[in-house]
């Protein structure tokens, strides 16, 4: 006989679909990012709450894969890949994931042909986004800033915008160029305020990629893949580290990142070489788009402070970021 699931049982499995929901759509945000230039993944990773336990889920993924192939052949089998398999947050990884392919995906056919007819509106609103997520990193930092702080971030954001400056450049989408060029991109992917499309935009990939997403083009989106795969070993790690041990300066190099980054989503610049220009034509529905991508942002921290403060104690993750205000 089946005995009755209890009201206990019952609030778990509800609160367990609930956080299964909003990773999936977390990652639907993350992804729909991920595909416009100048904003940048990590930086909705920040804002929705999940990017410390995305990083260090990712950094435990690949040691676990690291020491399996370096014990599995000296028969010491997969007892210590298993424990870093087991630090994996998959309830928050899996559903992250699959929205952010899926979304990615739809993006793709969606957003292109927005950004393209009207460039002016739609960096408006990124601009707007981009500009009210600096809050997260620097109430992450807590305590008041420090001089050495605001040079290091007004540095970091002279060498974003110094990058964003640069013009777009053509080059032949051959192998290994798209391997290099998903490599840089990945790992923008992981750093908040840097987009890894706007890197692809400058290799004069953008277009390319989207044309392989859309079209299905194994060949090419392997080839990305395995480029993305390297790119993530190599600076996951890294960061996790900075995370954990360099977490202050960090967070003050991720708020300069960001800011500097502003450069790229200036609603008035030119299309071929990315010069600024003064504000021109229906100013005032730009600065009404602008405020639109304020108040989403606005919105998403809102529902994250009211979920957290909801969230019993037991059931919040370690890695969750952890709200100021």
């Amino acid at each position: 006989m089946v005995s009755p699931v209890s009201d206990n049982e019952k609030q778990v499995m509800v609160n367990s679909l609930r956080a299964y929901l909003a990773n999936l759509v977390r990652g639907a945000l993350i992804g729909t990012a991920e595909i416009v230039p100048g904003v940048s993944g990590g930086t909705i990773a920040l804002v929705t709450g999940i990017y410390e336990a995305l990083i260090g889920s990712a950094g435990h993924l690949l040691s676990a894969l690291r020491l399996a192939v370096a014990d599995v052949p000296r028969g010491a089998g997969f007892t210590r890949a298993g424990v870093e398999f087991r630090k994996v947050r998959w309830d928050v990884v899996l559903p992250a994931l699959i929205g952010l392919v899926c979304a990615a995906l739809i993006a793709a056919k969606l957003l292109e042909p927005v950004i393209e007819e009207h460039p002016i509106s739609s960096r408006a609103v990124f601009f707007g986004l981009v500009l009210a997520s600096l809050w997260v990193p620097i109430s992450m930092i807590g305590r008041a800033w420090r001089a050495a702080d605001v040079i290091t971030a007004v540095l970091a954001a002279l060498l974003a915008f110094g990058l964003t400056s640069l013009p777009p450049t053509a080059v032949s989408p051959n192998p290994l160029i798209v391997a290099l060029a998903a490599a840089v991109a990945v790992c923008a992917l992981v750093l908040p305020g840097v987009s890894g499309s706007f890197f692809l935009l400058s290799f004069g990939l953008y277009e390319t990629t989207l044309s392989a997403l859309n079209e299905r083009d194994i060949g090419y989106i392997a080839t990305f893949a395995v480029g993305a795969i390297i790119g993530l070993s190599l600076f996951v790690k890294l960061l996790q580290w900075l995370l954990e041990h360099r977490r202050r300066i960090t967070l003050v190099v991720m708020t300069g990142l960001m800011a500097g980054c502003l450069r790229a989503l200036w609603p008035w610049q030119t299309e071929e070489h990315r010069e600024l220009l003064a504000p021109s034509g229906n100013v005032g529905a730009t600065v009404l788009f602008f405020l639109l991508g304020v108040a989403l942002v606005a919105a998403v921290l809102v529902s994250e402070h009211l979920a957290l403060r909801n969230r019993p104690n037991d059931d919040e993750p370690t890695e969750q970021i952890s709200r100021v205000g």
